[in-house]
């Protein structure tokens, strides 16, 4: 099928659909500006000190660095919590979310990406699953309890050039601890997971009530690779039902289960052409 056809079969199921799923992985950002961490090459060119290293992301992202060197990491986190602060959500956001608030059944939001970019666009907190947590909250790295809370009034220094973060560092309010983000991180046993769980029952209700209604949902996945298949599974599960449909928008890993459509285009550019006003 050519890809003329595949936009304009996506702009009907999208047109006809009672609902609308949003699944997103780290590509939906790179439109905006942010950094795409795809392999080494994409990481160390966002953060050349880790590249001196010879620090992978995979590395960097781990919850060790807190207790071993707390300034590099939160000279890494914080970095990234103050550009996700001031980037601007690129129009493929506003124009999901226009369409969604419009669906008579609504629309849901699962992402992968600590970001919190779907919030500042505008969509709904209580419409939104971050599988991952978010960089926009804290917790304690012991942890001595399972409180969680809001970065909001938290103001970061970092030293761009070595990507150390300076004093004061967080700590938390009730044992004075240091504090961390509540983001999942790889080896990662003291995450503390309830917002993210009630997030998902919310994300599970909605969908159990489609079905329930015999609802037409619309899935469109944008910039979920393969790697971390996460958001991938759960945009497929969800358009298992015989009136749901996946559109998957990524310019690279472009597979898709029989019956689904896929769009081999980078996320902003492939949400605008598949809800361009039809034709006169």
């Amino acid at each position: 099928m050519e890809l003329d056809e595949r936009l304009n079969q996506a702009a009907r199921v999208l047109r006809d659909a009672d609902a609308l799923l949003v699944t997103a992985g780290a590509g939906m950002g790179v439109d905006s500006g942010l950094p795409d961490f795809r392999g080494n090459e994409g990481f160390w060119k966002a953060y050349p000190p880790m590249a001196r290293l010879g620090v992978s992301f995979v590395e960097m992202a781990n919850p060790w660095w807190f207790e071993r060197d707390p300034a590099f990491a939160w000279g890494f986190y914080g970095h990234r919590l103050n550009l996700y602060r001031r980037t601007v959500p690129h129009a493929g956001f506003g124009r999901l979310l226009e369409i969604g608030k419009a669906k008579r059944d609504g629309y849901f939001v699962f992402t992968s990406n600590v970001d919190g970019q779907f919030q500042i666009a505008g969509y709904d907190e209580d419409r939104i699953e971050e599988c991952h947590g978010s960089i926009h909250h804290l917790q304690c790295t012991r942890p001595c309890s399972q409180n969680i809370w809001e970065a909001r009034g938290m103001s970061l220094e970092v030293d761009e050039t070595q990507f150390r973060a300076c004093d004061p560092l967080p700590h938390c309010p009730r044992c004075g601890a240091l504090a961390r983000p509540n983001v999942l991180m790889f080896n990662d046993w003291d995450w503390i997971p309830h917002r993210t769980r009630m997030q998902g029952e919310r994300f599970h209700r909605w969908l159990e009530g489609l079905t329930a209604r015999k609802a037409r949902l619309a899935v469109v996945e944008l910039g979920a690779g393969e790697a971390v298949a996460t958001v991938r599974m759960t945009s497929e599960a969800a358009a298992r039902p015989e009136r749901a449909t996946l559109i998957r928008i990524n310019p690279r890993d472009t597979d898709v289960p029989p019956g689904q459509l896929s769009i081999p285009l980078g996320a902003e550019e492939g949400i605008l052409r598949i809800t361009e006003p039809a034709p006169a």
